[in-house]
């Protein structure tokens, strides 16, 4: 694994209450709510060295084909690290759980194949940094795969999404502000959006604020603008 030699806080996060109710909802979702099934076809196709932003309690590290060469998973809060530590002992591909910020990501320039945000992009503090430092770290032509909460298409959730951010959400739910838009966001950052598809979680019954998904790809181009 290629890491930077400066040195970063271990925890940039902490979230302790948040990371055990995270923790056992997010099994839950995977049995139940048919999550496991998403991470499949997050994960499906990737190739090579890998960085997983956000990893959390590593959910998806069963769900990377064998074609993935190496998986960095960086996670900044400590006690989703270590669960996370522990999923990678069961994982089929190598897994390296490292500590780190998705704003000042410790490993070299263009140095993987792709990029995993799962559930991530909601809770980083910098966006606009985030996907500047994950566009630094992939190779031209590098994907980033995507499955994160997204701004409701519907006036009257999307206005619920951004009330529920201005006020307990965020401080609820480990810094998650759901009314985001990462589609935006990650063609602002310079990458190539492709295919990609809005999904509702749970797919029926009530919705809350962190119901409307997008799960997709986009690639880093061969060359900038000018190159």
């Amino acid at each position: 694994m290629q890491l930077r030699s400066r040195k970063l806080p271990r925890d940039a996060v902490h979230h302790p209450v948040f990371a055990r109710f995270y923790a056992r909802f997010s099994v839950a979702a995977d049995l139940r709510g048919g999550v496991a099934a998403y991470r499949e076809e997050l994960l499906s196709g990737l190739s090579g060295r890998v960085i997983e932003v956000g990893a959390g309690n590593g959910l998806n590290f069963a769900h990377y084909p064998g074609a993935v060469s190496e998986v960095v998973a960086l996670e900044p809060e400590r006690s989703l690290r270590q669960l996370a530590v522990r999923a990678a002992l069961r994982a089929d591909v190598p897994v390296d759980v490292v500590p780190g910020a998705a704003e000042a990501l410790p490993v070299k320039s263009e140095a993987f194949d792709g990029a995993v945000a799962s559930l991530v992009l909601c809770t980083v503090r910098d966006l606009p940094r985030a996907l500047a430092e994950i566009k630094r770290v992939l190779r031209p032509g590098g994907e980033l795969r995507f499955f994160e909460h997204g701004l409701a298409p519907g006036r009257v959730l999307a206005t619920a999404q951004r009330v529920a951010d201005r006020t307990l959400w965020p401080l609820l739910f480990g810094g998650c502000h759901t009314a985001r838009d990462p589609l935006a966001a990650i063609e602002a950052a310079g990458f190539e959006l492709g295919t990609y598809r809005r999904l509702r979680i749970p797919e029926s019954g009530l919705q809350a604020p962190s119901s409307p998904c997008v799960l997709g790809v986009a690639r880093k181009p061969f060359a900038e603008d000018g190159g």
